[in-house]
């Protein structure tokens, strides 16, 4: 259920929206850390659900003392107005037995809110990868068949490699066994684009083969794909300092070690 924080509830109507999927190297979340930074977005609401783990803390884009001290929840969504964009940051993992039940969720919240397409970030298991997706660049992208029909042509330009199907047993022939779409890794990324092509919703999903570890570098590669597309900044990869890192990044692998402890 989505709960706005304003007096009178955003109109979504025809904003494309943004959201992370929660996968391997939390590489969509910090994705959409550096957009809600970089742009300034507001924030507009939150969605309620007993899906995900329940957890509060600070204010991960805070910019003075004053707003430091916001509370923030796990699912939240972000605007921008002028560029007709949302964006849902989810910060906490999916309780396992509840991802059908969260994508259901999803999938009712962006056909009730008339959103024109969505957008997908996630990640895979680089070491899951079979031989031909060894090829080319780590991006690959699904997308489902209601967007296909008005960006074709955008998505033919840019020269993304569509994610391939792999065989359900490797190393196998078998002509009887139809190639399978497999995402290792990647949380609820299969799921909730198979249930996008079933329901018609414009969806995309961008996804990087990664590894875990410090992954701040795939943030911004996938970012700066995403603009390739949307273009919400001009020629950020030439001046990469374009991305504005949030505050909470300092704090990504801890606050250090205890001086105390020596």
């Amino acid at each position: 259920m989505f709960i706005s924080s304003q007096n009178s509830p955003p109109s979504f109507k025809d904003f494309t929206l943004v959201m992370p999927a929660v996968a391997v190297g939390n590489v969509g979340q910090l994705a959409v850390d550096l957009i809600v930074s970089t742009l300034n977005m507001s924030r507009v609401g939150y969605i309620h659900t007993d899906c995900l783990i329940p957890m509060t803390g600070n204010n991960p884009y805070a910019t003075c003392k004053e707003d430091a001290e916001e509370l923030h929840t796990p699912a939240e969504v972000y605007t921008a107005a002028e560029l007709k964009m949302a964006v849902l940051q989810i910060r906490a993992p999916i309780i396992q037995t509840k991802s059908k039940k969260f994508r259901q969720l999803l999938v009712s919240w962006i056909k009730a809110s008339g959103f024109s397409r969505t957008v997908v970030l996630s990640s895979s298991h680089a070491y899951q990868r079979d031989d031909q997706q060894l090829q080319g660049t780590p991006l690959r992208y699904l997308v489902t068949p209601s967007l296909l029909k008005v960006s074709a042509d955008a998505l033919k330009d840019l020269g993304w490699k569509e994610m391939e199907r792999v065989s359900a047993f490797p190393g196998l022939t078998d002509a009887n066994t139809e190639p399978r779409l497999y995402i290792p890794g990647g949380g609820i990324t299969k799921g909730l684009y198979t249930d996008s092509c079933a329901e018609d919703l414009p969806l995309a999903v961008l996804l990087l083969f990664c590894s875990e570890g410090d992954n701040i570098p795939d943030a911004f590669t996938l970012v700066n794909h995403l603009n390739n597309w949307l273009h919400l900044l001009e020629n950020p990869s030439q001046k990469p300092n374009k991305w504005k890192i949030p505050t909470s990044w300092s704090l990504l692998f801890g606050s250090g070690i205890p001086p105390a402890l020596f």
